[in-house]
């Protein structure tokens, strides 16, 4: 935490009028007039008002921003920081020892290196101890230290904290003459002007500041890549940065949460400056009910958790969140959950996506990497901050070698002295004996054996157990390897390669006792231009409706997949009179277009349909869709885009078509789209996908059936009526619409039962607007025309009558006789009911189901719960 800046109790006036230089002139003048110039005891000079405020704010400004506000590039700390860590070190309040008091560290820092509030400095203590501030805290406190609710500390007379592990790589080597000292703020005292920082801390735990006119914001990052990526540039200077995202691929912060897309990334890498979105980590479950349940497992960066369950609360009672019906603290000491209850058949995506706009469930970072580099602040990119870092510890570890070498000199010539002293043991003992005093004997000694002052004191020195045999034979040991420490130490101070492995090595040992997973995942897809459909998987789901208007979808995984002719499995249980109308296999972001038979369409993504189990009969459509009084669906497409040249065929029951392409229904109402107009008393009754150079079949239920090309229907807009494709007499109406197939049958079926199939070549082409052919002949006995469908013979027919009354028979066993024939029966129906409507189903040989938006595998569903195959 940065020491505010308006708190200015400890800035100097640098800029007073009268300097000492100004007032000695003044002396001058009045020596030289006999004039004095003073008119009082005050003294009042001309000055330039803006150039004062200018030099006065100046100083000011960089004050705060060199003293107090912006981290040093090479350890990654703000003055505050640093000083707080070298006080604890210096009062010995180490990893090893019992915790201190807060008060007692807090009253060390200000009053001895940093005289500024101790709010400020103990509020810097407090986040350094935080696991969710930091990603590799350096204070290791005992007691309350806040939470990630947003609770805050206990006063510093309650808390106790000491140096964490970690700190202590910051502090390493720092009694080595390692870096630079400066005097404190009295000058009674030295501290460090930078700490040696065995580990680059300022991308390991990030840093956040604002000064004068400037902010710094640098994401926290896990240890063991950024400790990888710093060897990586250790090893090649030249290294790109794609390189160096393959083993540090972005920030890790220790809330965890995921990043949205790398363009953020890439950019505060590549520039210093960068931002990039934070979502919640969620997890959802359902219920035994069948309910929807969104764990939230781990929040964005520096999100206060309290704030955010309020937050969820407001829009709850906004009615904003119309889908949650209770919401859920359920953080215990493993971790941090929320947990959200969503109604029945609210969709979790839909819900989430909702989350994310209105919480902060989803927030932005916005990456500034500034940094102070000899002082200046500078806006750095990754490898330049990598780059300093290991120029700083060069440094470092030339300096601590030097130092090493001189002290293992400074011994070994100690050393060798005592070994001298040691071979001429009796003439020593003989010599400081008859010596009357100890500079007598120290002089004798360097005259004698050609030594030293220095090393005459430790001959002086020397203990007499240190005259026996074992201890003459470590003495040479300890020669011998002092001379080996120094040959090693020479040649690292002339090899720069040699002081780069060492760096590697140490921060090698740092990473393997420090070092931890990642937390924070990253996803290729960006945020920005991100919808609802971004938060969903792309899978394939068996989308399923029925007769009656029941729909769902469930994952095509749901449904193992068989050789042809298999048995199948069970899709699901619907009642007696109900059976599948339409099924796709379709991606979750492809759109189901639904037709009503007045004419209009609503649309719905796949995944804001329901999912529900595999037995499940659906969710009535009408809850989903905002359907009128009496208007049902009468046709339903699935499509992923809405290609302008491909086209959408209607029909109506009165005969009247329009081809429109379907780059027109491209959009969506809640209360619907005009897909048709239509005459009163007039109705949808089929719409279907048709391209170049198809045929139309259209059927009546007098009986009669009508081929034409589709070129006969020119393109039309969306909002218009059509043109006559089938023309039919008053009292009866067209019962289908379909596109022939090759190698197709029509199949027909009358009211009392009777049917047959006809090949669809048998019907002469005509021009739209005809009355047609006949198709079947007539008869008071089997009633009017009930249905007409397209058929292949690897397909069963679904009849039902009025009475619920259902039969399934293969294509194959309809007889397949001439156009203008009677038919056979099919069906017994009773006197009082009549066929209703006519299902195909699959008889596992042929596929009955469309791909949408995707690659499809060979499935195997019994969707009306017989153990048959679609």
């Amino acid at each position: 935490m940065a020491d505010k800046p308006k708190d200015t109790d400890d800035m100097v006036d640098n800029n007073s009028i009268d300097s000492s230089d100004q007032l000695e002139d003044k002396a001058d003048e009045e020596e030289t007039t006999g004039e004095s110039t003073y008119e009082s005891a005050s003294q009042v000079l001309p000055a330039d008002l803006g150039q004062q405020m200018r030099q006065s704010f100046i100083e000011y400004s960089m004050s705060v921003i060199v003293a107090r506000a912006l981290p040093d590039v090479r350890d990654g700390l703000k003055p505050v920081h640093r000083r707080i860590l070298y006080a604890m070190n210096e009062s010995g309040i180490l990893p090893n020892r019992p915790h201190a008091k807060s008060a007692r560290t807090v009253g060390d820092v200000i009053g001895k290196y940093h005289p500024h509030g101790d709010t400020a400095v103990y509020d810097t203590m407090v986040r350094m101890a935080q696991p969710f501030s930091m990603s590799v805290p350096l204070v290791d406190g005992h007691g309350n230290f806040g939470s990630i609710d947003g609770d805050s500390a206990a006063a510093m007379r309650y808390t106790e904290a000491r140096l964490a592990r970690p700190a202590m790589e910051l502090l390493r080597d720092l009694d080595k003459e390692t870096v630079d000292w400066q005097p404190n703020y009295d000058e009674s005292l030295k501290e460090p002007n930078v700490l040696p920082a065995r580990f680059p801390n300022l991308l390991v735990n990030g840093s956040q500041g604002i000064a004068v006119g400037m902010a710094t914001n640098i994401p926290p990052h896990n240890l063991a890549e950024v400790i990888d990526a710093t060897c990586l540039v250790i090893d090649n200077p030249d290294v790109s940065l794609d390189e160096l995202l393959k083993v540090m691929p972005g920030p890790d912060f220790p809330t965890g949460a995921t990043i949205m897309g790398r363009e953020g990334i890439r950019e505060a890498y590549e520039t210093g400056r960068g931002s990039m979105t934070l979502r919640a980590k969620c997890e959802i479950s359902q219920t035994k009910r069948g309910r929807s349940i969104i764990t939230v497992k781990e929040i964005p960066y520096m999100v206060n958790r309290t704030k955010l369950l309020e937050k969820i609360g407001e829009l709850i009672r906004d009615k904003k969140l119309p889908e949650i019906s209770n919401v859920h603290d359920g953080a215990d000491r493993h971790g941090i959950d929320i947990i959200i209850e969503l109604k029945q058949n609210a969709i979790p995506q839909v819900v989430l996506n909702k989350l994310y706009k209105h919480t902060q469930m989803q927030t932005t970072f916005g990456a500034n990497m500034l940094a102070l580099v000899d002082d200046v602040p500078h806006t750095l990119s990754l490898k330049q901050i990598l780059s300093y870092y290991i120029a700083h510890q060069i440094d470092v570890i030339t300096r601590r070698t030097r130092y090493d070498l001189q002290k293992a000199e400074e011994r070994a010539h100690i050393v060798r002295g005592l070994l001298i002293a040691l071979d001429n043991i009796d003439e020593v003992i003989h010599i400081i004996r008859s010596s009357k005093t100890d500079k007598e004997a120290r002089d004798r000694l360097i005259e004698n054996f050609n030594l030293d002052e220095i090393q005459a004191n430790a001959i002086l020195e020397m203990r007499l157990r240190r005259l026996t045999g074992l201890e003459y034979d470590k003495l040479v040991e300890e020669l011998r390897d002092l001379e080996e420490r120094i040959a090693y130490y020479k040649r690292v101070l002339e090899d720069e390669n040699l002081v780069k492995q060492i760096i590697k090595e140490e921060m090698g040992e740092i990473k393997k006792k420090f070092s931890s997973k990642r937390r924070t995942q990253i996803q290729r897809a960006s945020a920005k231009d991100i919808d609802v459909e971004d938060l969903i998987a792309d899978e394939d789901m068996v989308v399923t409706v029925t007769k009656t208007g029941y729909v769902k979808r469930l994952p095509l995984t749901t449904y193992r997949q068989q050789k042809r002719g298999g048995k199948g499995m069970q899709g699901v249980n619907l009642k007696e009179d109900d059976f599948v109308e339409h099924l796709f296999v379709a991606s979750t972001h492809a759109y189901m277009l639904f037709f009503s038979s007045k004419g209009k369409v609503y649309r719905l993504k796949v995944y804001e349909l329901p999912e529900a189990g595999r037995h499940a009969r659906g969710t009535a459509i009408v809850n989903l869709l905002s359907l009128e009084k009496g208007e049902s669906i009468a046709a339903v497409i699935a499509t992923k885009d809405f290609p302008k040249e491909e086209y959408l065929m209607f029909a109506t029951s009165a005969g009247m078509v329009k081809k429109t392409s379907m780059s027109l229904y491209d959009r969506t109402r809640r209360d619907g789209l005009i897909a048709i107009n239509l005459n009163d008393g007039d109705e949808l009754i089929s719409v279907k996908r048709v391209s170049d150079g198809e045929k139309v079949f259209m059927v009546s239920s007098a009986g009669k059936a009508i081929v034409w090309d589709e070129s006969e229907a020119r393109a039309m807009g969306r909002d218009t009526k059509g043109v006559r494709g089938m023309k039919v007499p008053a009292d009866e109406h067209v019962l289908e619409m379909s596109i022939a197939k090759p190698q197709a049958d029509l199949f027909v079926i009358t009211e009392k039962g009777y049917g047959k199939r006809t090949s669809v070549y048998e019907y002469p082409l005509h021009h739209r607007g005809g009355q047609g052919v006949y198709t079947i002949t007539m008869t008071r006995k089997k009633g009017e025309l009930a249905a007409a469908k397209i058929v292949t013979d690897d397909e069963e027919l679904i009849i039902i009558t009025n009475e619920g009354v259902v039969v399934r028979t293969p294509v194959k066993g309809v007889s397949k006789l001439g156009r203008s024939t009677q038919g056979v029966r099919i069906m017994n129906v009773v006197d009082k009911d009549k066929v209703r409507a006519v299902g195909i189903a699959d008889d596992g040989k042929g596929r009955k189901h469309k791909r949408v938006g995707g690659k499809t595998d060979d499935l195997d569903i019994d969707v009306d719960g017989d153990e048959g195959d679609l």
